[in-house]
């Protein structure tokens, strides 16, 4: 589904808002103020705003209609880097964050998520014929002269950190179609994002000069999940329960897989299991 963004916030759409005022805490303050405010990215097909301002993805379909179960008729998405989103979140800038943040327990320390909602495993994007055979962080780590492409505090840039890769030789990338250039003009040797959105690139752009390698070699698979601030349990809790019925029924599936998404793999796994609880 695509939603048009809207400035006075249309009774159908999602809107891209710059300045709101401070949010509501509980289930029934949204209810009373009529939406909540949600943390996007811009990375198909999680979440994605197109030129004419209209927001898509499988993350906000989701919250959207989890919302509108609970009582809440509308959401409004702002977009944020990833690295932002959750000091936006503590800052009380967003209600939830609905954008492929996946779960980690330094996340899940930081953050209440709900159950799991998006699973992905990484991959890269290479020149056609991976010439410099790259099947892992650590083997870029292991070429002195290569660079690597990734998300501003997302979980690839971590990724290759922790693979040794030095600092200097990764490039924080503001967008996947500013990767896919860089990669085409040679300013990178790779470019890593999860299965799903690299696969959105290369199909975009009908480029055979370019291929994906995946799964990446050592990196684990992930999940995201709605992402609520410490304190608000009981509204991740409400969220959790109608989750859960549209898992149940079917229609979280019917939202998600035309995305390309696994609903069995965010049905087989937890919250618990993903944070190390």
């Amino acid at each position: 589904m695509t939603y048009r963004l809207s400035a006075l916030l249309s009774a159908s759409a999602l809107g891209l808002l710059v300045a709101l005022p401070v949010q509501a805490d509980t289930l029934d303050d949204l209810k009373e103020q009529g939406f909540a405010r949600i943390a996007i990215a811009n990375e198909p097909p999680f979440t994605a705003v197109a030129a004419d301002g209209s927001v898509s993805g499988a993350a906000p379909d989701v919250a959207r209609e989890v919302f509108k179960r609970l009582g809440v008729p509308e959401v409004v998405a702002s977009i944020s880097e990833y690295g932002a989103m959750i000091p936006g979140l503590q800052a009380r800038r967003h209600d939830a964050i609905t954008a492929g943040l996946f779960m980690k327990p330094e996340r899940c320390a930081a953050v209440a998520y709900s159950e799991p909602v998006l699973c992905d495993a990484e991959a890269f994007l290479l020149p056609a014929g991976n010439p410099k055979g790259f099947a892992s962080y650590e083997d870029i780590a292991a070429d002195p002269e290569a660079t690597i492409g990734a998300p501003g505090g997302g979980t690839e840039e971590k990724l290759a950190l922790e693979a040794g890769v030095p600092r200097d030789r990764v490039i924080v990338v503001p967008d996947g179609q500013s990767g896919l250039k860089m990669l085409q003009d040679g300013r990178l040797d790779v470019y890593s994002l999860p299965v799903l959105s690299i696969s959105d690139l290369i199909a975009k752009s009908g480029d055979d000069s370019v291929e994906m390698f995946a799964p990446v070699v050592g990196a684990p698979v992930y999940c995201d999940g709605a992402a609520f601030r410490k304190g608000d349990e009981a509204l991740r809790d409400a969220f959790d329960v109608e989750l859960a019925a549209m898992k149940a029924s079917g229609e979280f599936a019917a939202i998600i897989e035309p995305y390309g998404f696994s609903a069995a793999a965010a049905m087989s796994t937890s919250r618990a299991e993903l944070c190390g609880e």
